[in-house]
Parts: structure tokens; sequence; C-alpha cells
């Protein structure tokens, strides 16, 4: 790792400053976990890393307003054992403990995941189901963007040079059922192979997202349309999965065949679409939910 210069701002115009002076010679930094990976390996090469933890504005996690606001400082582990997150949005939480390791999950942030913004991201399809919105603040002022919009392609956002992800808020609904479902090798430090998360209201109205098997996130539009204000059974969860693959582009790697990929997220949505129908109904709670 070549040396570079360590600035840790005390509040959020300084950060801006520092970066915009620097432009893309600098990073941000908030869990690290995946910004010094790409530094030891050369990936990365920043001559500055502005470090954005000691920012106390940055540090929040509440309810207010009708929606769910989580700072840029939040950890996995922090969302992971907030009851708020767990009662309001069980996607999330169900994805917080399928990240990585206990270690990881003390230092990194989904905000950092979501800026990081590789297909397999964790953080992606649970805000897409709920339709979470992104602040994102620079020189130029604060703006806010829809999750869905954030992302443009592998490992790239509409974050502007100077721009840093400040937070977000998720929606707070009443009478939902949510379920997020990740095909991973093994337990432990592993990527999604396939990441599907399902959301579904008292007025049967779904939402299907799908996480690394598209360059993005994406919406399975159609099989939600298909959806729309019907009862499940199983024939219809049937019909909506197969209409879901159409969303998705998926490839072959290391990790997975593009073939068994779309098997996979064939049983994954037909099952996250049950999942959600019976928590909504029963009122069960969220669930540590991986498929090996």
């Amino acid at each position: 790792m070549d040396n570079f210069r360590y600035m840790k701002p005390a509040t959020l115009e300084e950060a801006i400053s520092s970066k915009s002076e620097l432009g893309n010679k600098a990073n941000f930094l908030l869990g690290g976990t995946d910004l010094f990976i790409a530094m030891d390996k050369g990936v990365t090469v920043p001559d500055a890393v502005i470090d954005l933890k000691g920012i106390e504005s940055l540090k929040y996690l509440e309810e207010r307003d009708g929606s769910i606001y989580i700072g840029a400082t939040v950890t996995w582990t922090e969302l992971l054992e907030s009851e708020l997150i767990k009662k309001h949005a069980p996607g999330l939480w169900e994805a917080s403990d399928l990240v990585a390791s206990v270690g990881v999950r003390n230092t990194a942030t989904l905000v950092g995941n979501l800026c990081n913004a590789v297909p397999s991201l964790e953080g992606g399809a649970p805000l897409y189901v709920r339709d979470a919105v992104v602040f994102l603040e620079g020189k130029d002022g604060r703006r806010e963007v829809a999750v869905k919009d954030f992302f443009t392609g592998v490992k790239r956002t509409v974050l502007k040079e100077d721009e840093l992800m400040t937070g977000l808020k998720i929606p707070v609904v009443q009478d939902f059922g949510e379920v997020y479902i990740k095909m991973g090798r093994y337990e432990g430090e592993d990527l999604a192979q396939a990441g599907v998360s399902v959301f579904v209201d008292k007025n049967n109205n779904y939402r299907i997202s799908l996480s690394a098997v598209a360059i993005t996130p994406v919406r399975a539009t159609k099989a939600e349309n298909f959806l729309k204000g019907k009862k499940l059974n199983d024939e219809l969860a049937a019909e909506a999965a197969e209409l879901a693959l159409e969303a998705i582009s998926p490839i072959s790697d290391l990790r997975s065949s593009k073939e068994y990929r779309i098997h996979m997220c064939r049983i994954m949505v037909k099952r996250g679409l049950v999942a959600s129908v019976s928590r909504m109904e029963t009122g069960l709670p969220a669930l540590s939910t991986r498929l090996i």
C-alpha cells in the first residue's frame, strides 16, 4: 500500500471542502472494509483518505416524520441490533445479519456498501423494495435521490466528485410483509451469488428486487404488475417467479454459473413471495435467511 495523507475532519463542511480541493486524488473513508483492500491491491491509489467517522452529524438512526433515517456512519452491527430496523425494515435487518462476518459488520456501513456499488451488495435490494431515498451533499448543496436512480453500473453511481452520501431514509409502512434471501456458497465472508427482496402490503401490492444478477439491483416490475391486487397462491407465485427472471441478466463467474443463478432466482422469488405474505398475515418476525 502506497503512502497517503490521512485526514479526519470534524464537520461535514470540512470534509466536503477537502474533497472539493483534492478531487479524485482523495477517497472518503467510512468502514474501510472495501477501500483498504483496493488500496492494498493497488486498484485504488489515493493521495489522501478523508475519514468521516468523526463527524457527529452523520451518526443517527431514528424514526421521524414517517420515515426511518440512517446516517452514513451507522454500521451493519448497529442496524442488526436495532429494534427499529427489525420492526420497520425487516428485509434490511435480515440483510444486515448476512453481511460477511461479525468483525466486518462491526466496521462496515450500509452507506459505504451502497457507494461501493458492486452488483452483489447486500443493501441494494432491501432498499429498492422500500422506495428508499439517499441524501447526497457536496459543494453545490444537498440533494435527494431515489435509491433506484442512484446506481448507474458496476461500481458506478450518480455521486459527483466532491459529493458524499450523508445518509438515507426509508418510508415507514403498516401491515406489510417483507423478506430478504441471500444465496451464498458458505456461511461467513461470502459475497451473494444472488439476493432477493420481496415486499407486500395489505392491499396486495408487491415489490420484488434482485441483486448480484445484473450490473445493478433491479426491480421485477413485470412480475409486480402481474401480482398487483391478487391474493397469492402457489400458482401465482410460480408464474410471478418466471416473470421476475425477465428483469435479470446474470453472468457466469467464479462464484456461480449464469444458469444456476437463473434457476435459483426462480426458487428464491417464489419462496420470498410466500414468506412475505405469511409474515404479513401472521406477524412472524424477521429471520436470517440464507440459501447455500
